[in-house]
């Protein structure tokens, strides 16, 4: 696998108040790399950063072989760079297709004459997404808004999908069904870069793993070695804890 996203000596914070303190890291093509930790570590503050909507400043920050450091957001779109942020941000009275048209804007500016085809292929991995695609966003169930958020950001056909807390107040039914969802596009080649606080659900899709505490990085490492690190297990697993 060759490196799709490299990242070294990221600082990034909001006006004089520095979150991360030179942040490192790889993401491989066609795998998963997640960032967990409490809430507050800097979790959303660095997709912010990879995003272009978090100032920040960098030794490297390059994205399918590009520098995409002083690029703009719909630069960074355009360039592959896909986030579903933690709140979905749905246009809540707009049908579920028309959110899910909206996601298109990536592959229609760069011509493909093709892109509503995208629908199709949504629709095959949610189904609940067709039957409700007349229904206003807003109408929808907290799992079924996360699924339309998905969905919204796989229309733009994305090189890297950044995903923020994607189970956060979610039913723990509906939990593990998202992390089926995520482990599905891992098998199918989507890369995937995970911020979340179920350090279990996330280490089990992962296929590399970051502990950031407090804007750095503490722990790192192959997902399967950290959700064996007894630091890992206590503070973020708790012995003999389930899902």
């Amino acid at each position: 696998m060759s490196a799709l996203l490299e990242v070294k000596d990221l600082h990034a914070g909001y006006g004089r108040a520095e979150v991360l303190h030179g942040l490192s890291l790889v993401a491989q093509q066609n795998s998963v790399v997640t960032v967990i930790g409490p809430n507050g570590a800097g979790k959303s503050t660095l997709l912010g950063a990879l995003m272009g909507l978090i100032p920040s400043r960098s030794q490297t920050l390059r994205f399918a072989g590009e520098d995409i450091a002083k690029l703009t957001l719909e630069e960074r779109v355009l360039a592959g760079l896909a986030l579903v942020p933690e709140k979905r941000e749905l246009f809540g009275t707009m049908t579920v297709e028309d959110n899910l048209l909206l996601g298109g804007w990536r592959p229609k500016k760069l011509g493909n004459a093709r892109w509503r085809d995208g629908l199709d292929s949504v629709y095959t991995r949610f189904p609940r997404l067709k039957e409700r695609s007349r229904q206003a966003a807003g109408t929808l169930s907290g799992g079924e808004r996360q699924m339309l958020a998905l969905g919204r950001a796989l229309m733009g056909q994305p090189k890297l999908l950044m995903l923020d807390e994607p189970s956060l107040g979610l039913a723990p039914l509906i939990v593990r069904e998202i992390f089926a969802i995520v482990d599905d596009l891992r098998r199918s080649g989507v890369s995937i870069l995970l911020v979340e606080q179920n350090a279990r659900a996330a280490l089990r899709v992962a296929d590399h793993g970051h502990v950031l505490e407090t804007g750095e990085f503490g722990l790192s490492g192959p997902a399967d070695q950290l959700a064996a690190d007894p630091r890992v297990i206590e503070t973020y697993l708790g012995a003999g804890r389930k899902d």
